[in-house]
């Protein structure tokens, strides 16, 4: 399931030249979802929600580059969020290397633009915009520095623009004088002499994509300096844009993350119905049927200006393995290859990945990276395998005339950089190992220069996000990366101490490898509850992130207990499938584990109101099994969207109950025949809902499609019934990780408040 805490990878862009007025809006980078905390009294804390979206601007004059930060806050007073723009003019000194750093005052952006995308030049910026003055409509723009290039009002030729990692693409073909991207293709008034087209059942992809049936890949043309700017002026040399038809293809495929290897090929990845005929969810689920296609257009075909014609796919064909769960291609610079990511097919929903080099004149597939087993000292310099849900839209730099691919990945339970050789097999640089056991700091690259500037952003479970500009040089041969800050958080000066008095650290369970938790106490050792924070998935990680959430719950004054069972990333793909058919009893021992050594160790006790738990997802399946299966533990528990019972006809993944039960999916096993429903129901938490006797919250999302919430329903019910002492809140408009601006503040108010009662 997908995870209560969650770490959204930032889509970051290129320019060569500063646009104020067309700054840039990018997804998630720094992941505070957070209000402002209020303590369960009446006073503020003041750790703000922010989030923000670095862009580098690599324009140069005399060792000088330029870096945009686009940042979306919480306004939580109005109930909103704001948008602002900030640039960086970052000036590196000759003799020793350093970098001074120049900031201007931050701007407000237009919430019209969508998404935007550089050119592979620089020259050309792509804008996606959306206007809601008067009647929607949705434009494509091309800018030439600050000159119209095209623009082609596409609002009755398609429906909402995709800004998703699963499906969305916004990217020039080598000429630059095409782009392609992704769209909700116009539902059908009629078809042919079909009368009831528009009433037939298609499904859509599930959380998250709510109501996206038809994601379709566009391609917009246009005349470099052409008189014609405007698709509407109808000129012959005005700017088009086309659906892209792929007619030797079943109609079950749907396209997204193209990418441009020629002005009239494309690769692009393809999400396939599973066999028995569905759609499944995709959000957060790497083992869907996917696969890399090449598709070569028909670009002689004739369009007509502004119109939605089709561009016609000549052939289709499918490079990657049939029998992997393929994704995420790109073109490699200077080269004639591309390289995609490639996942278990089936299975968890989340394992190690591999990766693949594809020769697109030899025809050849070439694996780079292999999926890691389990962790070995003298493999690829005790490398963990690649995590990583996607990859920069230009994750390349270069050194020693090598090129390099630069992503993020899960090393235990921190997040690093690393660089991987694309020409050598097997060859992986950790660009931000950990230097100590007392070096908590994760990274996320956010963009490069496509040469040796890399932009990122680090923090530690105490410290919060900083943006840091790093230089890549070769040292005794090997690549090496300087780093240096050009941003550190804003922080009033009662948060800053506050958080300067607490302290983490990651601790291994004895006996239980590799399970570990992350820890955050009060420097000064004193008596407090201990909470227990457990991760969803159960096949991702809580990273030594910063998280607002979790630190205004250390200021409350708890001792936060932070688990990485057996099954999250991070430590192996032998680890990740250890737990399948083991769920309910192996991750929830190895939780209690990490409370039972904790106590040992003097950073928690038991009785009434010393423990709590929280969780959400996987997470609430677990907090639910351990206030049943341990009821004099916990004194209360918050559950988040919980996995209650065995209902796979009610989610967009109705594999997950079966996989991660250790029984195959299957049409009749989603019958639930009556030997199946015994077999499963003892790993369910309504099992032990009769044992249950903490006070319990529960906060559902009315739109949530991954847990729907009458499984949440359904046990607040029991429990009432039982005479338990149940709270239950429903979100209207909120889905699976509750995270919009209103839910995130109530939520983290209530629980404070739950917890504060019960003790």
């Amino acid at each position: 399931m997908t995870p209560q805490l969650s770490f959204s990878r930032p889509t970051v862009s290129f320019q060569k030249r500063f646009h104020p007025s067309k700054a840039i809006h990018t997804t998630t980078l720094f992941g505070f979802t957070l209000p402002w905390l209020l303590q369960a009294e009446t006073r503020r804390i003041g750790i703000q929600s922010c989030q923000a979206f670095p862009l580098i601007l690599p324009y140069r004059t005399h060792h000088t580059i330029v870096v945009q930060v686009v940042s979306s806050s919480q306004d939580h007073t109005r109930n909103s969020k704001r948008t602002t723009s900030k640039t960086f003019f970052i000036r590196s000194n000759r003799s020793d290397g350093t970098f001074t750093a120049i900031a201007s005052a931050a701007q407000d952006v237009s919430p019209e633009v969508i998404v935007s995308a550089t050119s592979p030049s620089g020259k050309l910026t792509a804008i996606l915009r959306e206007t809601s003055s008067g009647d929607k409509n949705r434009f494509v723009e091309i800018w030439d520095d600050e000159r119209l290039e095209a623009s082609v009002n596409v609002a009755k030729a398609h429906g909402a623009f995709y800004t998703d990692d699963q499906l969305s693409t916004l990217a020039f073909s080598p000429s630059e004088t095409s782009l392609v991207y992704t769209a909700e293709a116009n539902a059908p008034e009629n078809e042919g002499d079909d009368p009831l087209a528009k009433f037939h059942f298609l499904p859509d992809y599930g959380e998250g994509f709510v109501g996206r049936k038809r994601p379709t890949l566009f391609v917009a043309r246009w005349t470099p300096n052409a008189a014609s700017v405007d698709a509407s002026s109808g000129g012959d040399d005005a700017p088009t844009v086309q659906a892209i038809s792929v007619p030797h293809v079943i109609a079950a495929i749907s396209f997204g993350q193209a990418q441009f290897v020629a002005d009239d090929i494309l690769l692009a990845t393809g999400y396939e119905y599973s066999e028995d005929g569905r759609r499944l969810g995709i959000r957060a689920c790497f083992n869907r049927p996917t696969a890399i296609w090449e598709l070569k257009l028909d670009l002689l075909a004739p369009a007509n200006p502004g119109s939605s014609d089709t561009l016609v796919a000549v052939s289709a064909m499918k490079l990657s393995d049939s029998k992997r769960a393929s994704r995420s291609p790109r073109p490699i610079p200077g080269s004639n290859a591309a390289f995609w990511l490639s996942h278990e097919l089936g299975g968890p929903h989340a394992s190690c990945f591999s990766l693949h080099r594809f020769d697109l004149q030899a025809r050849e597939t070439t694996t780079i990276i292999p999926a890691v087993d389990k962790i070995q000292e003298n493999f690829m310099d005790g490398f963990a395998g690649l995590y990583t849900e996607t990859v920069l839209a230009r994750p390349f730099v270069r050194s020693g005339g090598r090129t390099y691919l630069l992503t993020r990945t899960s090393q235990g339970s921190r997040l690093e950089v690393i660089l991987v050789d694309l020409e050598q097999p097997e060859s992986v640089v950790r660009l931000t190992p950990a230097e100590s056991s007392e070096d908590l700091w994760s990274w996320s690259p956010l963009a490069t220069d496509g040469r040796k500037w890399i932009l990122a952003s680090r923090s530690a479970p105490t410290v919060p996000n900083e943006l840091v500009l790093g230089k890549l040089e070769e040292h005794g041969g090997k690549p090496k990366v300087t780093w240096e800050g050009i941003e550190m958080p804003s922080l009033t000066s009662g948060v800053e101490g506050a958080l300067r008095e607490l302290r983490a650290a990651v601790l291994p369970i004895p006996g239980r490898y590799p399970v570990e938790t992350i820890l955050i106490e009060p420097k000064r050792r004193k008596s407090q509850p201990l909470m227990t924070v457990i991760h969803g998935g159960p096949h991702v990680q809580v990273p030594t992130a910063f998280s607002p959430t979790l630190a205004a719950y250390a200021l409350q004054g708890f001792t936060l207990n932070m688990p990485n069972y057996t099954g999250s990333t991070g430590f192996g793909d032998f680890y990740v499938q250890e737990l399948i058919g083991k769920c309910g009893t192996l991750d929830v021992q190895d939780v209690k584990a990490t409370v039972d050594h904790l106590v040992k160790e003097g950073k928690g006790e038991y009785g009434h109101g010393k423990q709590f738990v929280a969780g959400g997802s996987h997470g609430g399946f677990l907090t639910a099994h351990l206030i049943g299966q341990y009821p004099d533990t916990f004194t209360a528990a918050v559950l988040r969207n919980p996995v209650i019972m065995s209902q796979p006809t009610s989610t967009d993944i109705p594999d997950w109950y079966f996989s991660e039960f250790g029984v195959r999916p299957s049409v009749e096993s989603e019958q639930m025949p009556p030997a199946l429903y015994a077999q499963l129901y003892p790993s369910s938490p309504i099992a032990h809902v009769r044992s249950v006797t903490a006070p319990v919250l529960l906060l559902l999302g009315l739109e949530d499609r991954r847990v729907v919430n009458v499984q949440g329903m359904a046990f607040f019910h029991a429990l009432r019934a039982l005479g338990r002492k149940v709270e239950l809140l429903t979100f209207e408009g909120e889905g699976h990780p509750l995270d919009g601006i209103e839910a995130a503040r109530v939520g983290w108010q209530v629980t404070v408040d739950w917890l504060a009662k019960a003790a």
